[in-house]
Order: structure tokens, then C-alpha cells, then sequence
């Protein structure tokens, strides 16, 4: 790739044209940051907008981004398109958006069966996921942060009840991911759609069953005015990572205490994310518990079969690449350390709460 000036020195303009004017001027720099989501929604856009306000505290105002939602800048499955071609210099997004390159991009946000939050965070910090993620980016020329996730998800909303696999047959389901590769598998059309034409789709009879985050969001999008009936937990997708993701000349043009300021702004980010996602999915699960909304759990028989269908998945995937046998490796080897702490130490204090 044919490098760019994003900043240029004194008061210049950065040579790349289009859509973001990355610039320096007195001393500050001033970028556009594109995000995959609508700013004001809850959880995913209170992400970004985090992330640049941070930015901005702890470099004391000598960097500012300002924030673009979904569509605003570029369409929402188009952000690190745009950062790659040097269009705008920084993207938000969840990886897997980007999984058309390389699938093995499906790894960084949330796969069926697949990591907690905490286990996923666990695995880039110390199991040498983010090392491997660097690697891969890098071959497009940009550099990524881990900078949220929404913890367990809802495994979407349906218009009739699933009570068996006969039921899956046909369905046209919003879901994204490799969550629809599995499910394509057992009988059900994967429809990948933007956030936010998931309400009309749904409303419309275009889908039969949406997929899209948790109670909090779920809620937010409305939903549950569409039916009452939701399905939990996530096996498709336990919970979805979001990335902030640099063009790597941009980056490489911020000065070490800048670089700096912007991987702890993501850390930090990410963290209250966590908490955000968890308070308020808590709030948001009993008010729409109130609203009449019925929180299911998927039959037996159909989890069995997901399980099934996702090892299928799997083994294709990482059959055919390269980056995906890398990553399934190293994300496997901690997934299994995971499980079985989990199960002697996390599952039964959960069970013996009260």
C-alpha cells in the first residue's frame, strides 16, 4: 500500500483525500473515527463515544476524534475498508464485519460455542491472541484494539416457538457471524442485515427471528414489540467483541506517548463497556419480563445439534485457511484450560447463588 501523510508537519493537512480530513493544526491532532453502529445506541455506540472522549481527556485535548455513526461516513459492513484505503483514519467496529478478508476474523469478535468475555479478553492479553491478531492485520495494513464486548447474548427473537428441529427448517433469521454459517446447516436462511433495518425486517415478514445482541439493546431496538418471545442463551454467538482499528500509516505517525493514550483509552473503554453491558442487561431483562416478553431456552435436541453443525463449521474452516488453523489452534488450546476452570469453579457458584 502506497504510504500517506496523515500528518503533515506544522499546520498541514494530510495529503489523503476523501472522506476524513486527518489534520494537525497548533499542535492538535484532529481525525474522524467511523463506527459500524448508530452513535446513540446503547452498549455499542456508547463505545465509541467513550473511546474518543478518553482520547481526548488523556491526551489533554491534543487529540480529537470525532465520531460517525453508521452510514454517516461509510455503510456499517465498510469500516475497515475505509481504514485500510486511508479514507478515514480510525474504525469501530466488531472484526467479524470485516470476516470477507479472512475468516479468521470471526475469532476476534465471538464464535459458536465459543469464549465468555472474560475468557476472550483472557486469551488476547495473555494467550497470545492479540500477537496472532496484529499478524493478520498487518496484512492489510492496520493495527487493532480490543475495546468491548457484550457478554452473553440472546439467541434471538422469534415469531413462533422453537420446540424442535423441524421448526428451524425454512426460517429466515437475521444472525451474524459464523452463528448463520452453523445454522444455514440445520435448515435456517442466515440473513445478514445492518442493525439497523433488523426492526423493519423483522416487523415486515422479511425474517421470521432476528439476532442481534441482549436484553439491552434488544429492548432499545423495540423488538419485543414485534413478538414476546426470545430465546436465550446465545450458543451462536456467547458474546461479540468490538474493535478499534487504525490505518497503520496514521499510526505509525502518532508519537510513542500518543500510541500509547490510545490502547489504554481502548482497555478502558472495554472495561466499562463490560460493565455497562451487564448492568444494564440485568435492568433491561426484568422490565422486559414485565412487558409480557418470554425468555426461553432452546431444546435440547436443537442445542445438540448446533454443537454438531458448529464442529462441521469448524473443521471446514480452518481446512481452507491458513489464518483460521492459526488462530483455531492457539483459541482452542486456552478454550479448553477455560472450560474446565469454569466448571469446577465459576458454573457451581453460579448454581449455589441465592
Amino acid at each position: 500500500m502506497k504510504r500517506r501523510t496523515f500528518l503533515a508537519g506544522g499546520a498541514g493537512l494530510a495529503a489523503a483525500g476523501g472522506l476524513a480530513a486527518p489534520a494537525i493544526a497548533q499542535g492538535k491532532i484532529e481525525w474522524n473515527i467511523a463506527s459500524s453502529f448508530p452513535k446513540a445506541a446503547p452498549g455499542v455506540g456508547t463505545n465509541v463515544n467513550r473511546y474518543a472522549e478518553l482520547v481526548s481527556l488523556m491526551s489533554d485535548g491534543r487529540m480529537h476524534l470525532t465520531v460517525y455513526g453508521a452510514g454517516e461516513l461509510v455503510p456499517p459492513f465498510s469500516v475497515e475498508d475505509a481504514v485500510q484505503q486511508g479514507n478515514v483514519p480510525v474504525g469501530h467496529a466488531p472484526p467479524y464485519y470485516a470476516a470477507g478478508k479472512n475468516p479468521a476474523l470471526h475469532w476476534y469478535t465471538g464464535v459458536p460455542f465459543g469464549m465468555m468475555s472474560n475468557e476472550h479478553y483472557a486469551w488476547l492479553r495473555w494467550g497470545g491472541g492479540q500477537e496472532i491478531w496484529d499478524e493478520i492485520y498487518a496484512q492489510r495494513n492496520l493495527k487493532p484494539f480490543y475495546s468491548g464486548n457484550s457478554n452473553t447474548q440472546s439467541g434471538g427473537w422469534f415469531k413462533n416457538r422453537i420446540e424442535g428441529l423441524d421448526d428451524l427448517q425454512g426460517l429466515n433469521m437475521r444472525i451474524a457471524g459464523l452463528g448463520g454459517e452453523m445454522l444455514r446447516k440445520l435448515g435456517v436462511n442466515a440473513v445478514l442485515l445492518p442493525p439497523t433495518e433488523i426492526f423493519q425486517a423483522l416487523q415486515s415478514g422479511a425474517i421470521d427471528a432476528a439476532e442481534w445482541v441482549g436484553p439491552m439493546l434488544d429492548q432499545a431496538f423495540g423488538l419485543q414489540r414485534i413478538t414476546k418471545l426470545c430465546y436465550v442463551p446465545a450458543y451462536a454467538e456467547p458474546g461479540a467483541a468490538l474493535a478499534v482499528v487504525f490505518n497503520a500509516d496514521a499510526w505509525n505517525e502518532l508519537s510513542p506517548d500518543l500510541q500509547a493514550i490510545c490502547g489504554a483509552a481502548a482497555s478502558a473503554a472495554a472495561l466499562e463497556a463490560q460493565a455497562q453491558f451487564d448492568y444494564h442487561n440485568a435492568q433491561a431483562m426484568q422490565a422486559l419480563k414485565d412487558e409480557g416478553v418470554e425468555f426461553l431456552n432452546f431444546p435440547d435436541e436443537v442445542v445438540a445439534a448446533m454443537g454438531d453443525a458448529w464442529a462441521q463449521v469448524k473443521a471446514e474452516l480452518a481446512g481452507q485457511n491458513e489464518d483460521v488453523a492459526r488462530v483455531l489452534e492457539s483459541y482452542d488450546a486456552y478454550l479448553e484450560k477455560a472450560v474446565a476452570y469454569s466448571r469446577a469453579m465459576t458454573e457451581p457458584m453460579l448454581a449455589g447463588r441465592r
